[in-house]
């Protein structure tokens, strides 16, 4: 019986498959990567921290251009990926990769550059906003959605918040724009909390309703982490914004949840970290590189420079020292992540 040989898939069919099933929260890599270029910069690293915000522009470039021949070449895989509630919300990465890199940007003292990426990272999130939930919990396909409820719907609140810590940021060009700026930095920093208390109750009852496998442990359920710690960024940077109505209004508020959402985020930790041992050490679920763990990545670096920013500001030298001994992990994660990702590519383009 003669034995069947498949045919070797050339470069560009199998670029095009990997086109095809490009992850639509692979934006995670530009957000990861500029959240640890901004936690440099906070700790004296400059000139590394300029290096890694390059790299990260570089990284949102090439994915937009990918998207962009994703929706021209995979429109059906794109559509089907915003119904499903399992990915769906990992294309608010692209929101939360805009305010990240203009942060940077202003750090940069590019406030104009800074400005457009934010329009950007805004008038996405407007859209998304609306058109995404609207697609996962009014279409059906027969699976129940709270079974499919995972951490990567953190980022819908992430990116809310990711605006709030680059609008605060801003300086305005004249006085008559301060208040409409307080105004909608207050507003991005309300949504972003709010929404984190709503799909953290969804996520609860998916768990307890239905469990969770070492498998269906992906690395997105750090962002839960991420998303106090950047609410805690953002919260501090509005505390510290110049007195207009809505910021004197929320000021109070604000600056009470600033302690308690860090301290929350501090608990999370162990016990994130925990569960990965759990699903790799003693689940034998196998450590490959995947998209999602650049999901993991970003909140080891927010952690770290929310804990900076707040040991700095109210003079808490424990806080800060935690701060620096979590950009440490957060830099050899990046490092780990980013060979695997390189590692991934190379043996694509040979076909192994």
């Amino acid at each position: 019986m003669p034995s069947s040989t498949s045919t070797p898939l050339t470069l560009t069919a199998r670029a095009d498959q990997a086109l095809a099933g490009l992850a639509p929260g692979y934006f995670a890599l530009v957000m990861a990567t500029g959240i640890v270029s901004v936690g440099l910069r906070t700790a004296g690293a400059a000139g590394v921290a300029r290096v890694l915000l390059g790299l990260g522009v570089l990284a949102a470039a090439v994915l937009a251009v990918l998207y962009i021949a994703r929706w021209i070449r995979h429109r059906e895989r794109m559509r089907s990926d915003a119904k499903n509630p399992e990915s769906a919300f990992g294309y608010f990465t692209v929101v939360a990769a805009c305010s990240v890199l203009a942060v940077g940007l202003q750090a940069e003292g590019l406030g104009m550059a800074s400005v457009v990426l934010l329009g950007i990272g805004a008038s996405i999130w407007i859209v998304l906003g609306y058109v995404l939930p609207w697609q996962v919990l009014m279409t059906r396909d027969g699976e129940p959605i709270l079974a499919r409820t995972n951490g990567s719907w953190f980022v819908w609140s992430v990116a809310s918040q990711s605006l709030a810590v680059g609008l605060s940021g801003l300086e305005p060009a004249s006085p008559a724009f301060a208040s409409a700026l307080g105004l909608l930095t207050v507003l991005s920093w309300s949504v972003g909390t709010i929404l984190y208390v709503g799909i953290a109750v969804l996520v609860i009852l998916r768990i307890v309703h239905f469990g969770i496998t070492p498998q269906q442990f992906e690395p997105t359920y750090w962002v839960a982490m991420g998303a106090l710690a950047i609410a805690v960024v953002a919260g501090a940077g509005i505390y510290a914004m110049e007195p207009v109505p809505m910021v004197d209004a929320a000021r109070g508020l604000i600056g009470g949840t600033v302690v308690l959402f860090w301290c929350f985020a501090l608990w999370q930790y162990p016990l994130l970290f925990g569960a990965g041992l759990w699903r790799h050490l003693i689940h034998r679920v196998p450590l490959r590189y995947v998209p999602s763990l650049w999901s993991m990545v970003f909140p080891l670096g927010m952690f770290a420079v929310a804990s900076l920013r707040l040991g700095h500001v109210e003079h808490l030298p424990l806080v800060e020292g935690i701060g620096v001994a979590g950009l440490v992990v957060a830099v050899c994660a990046w490092a780990a992540v980013f060979a695997g990702m390189l590692v991934t590519l190379m043996r694509g383009v040979r076909g192994t």
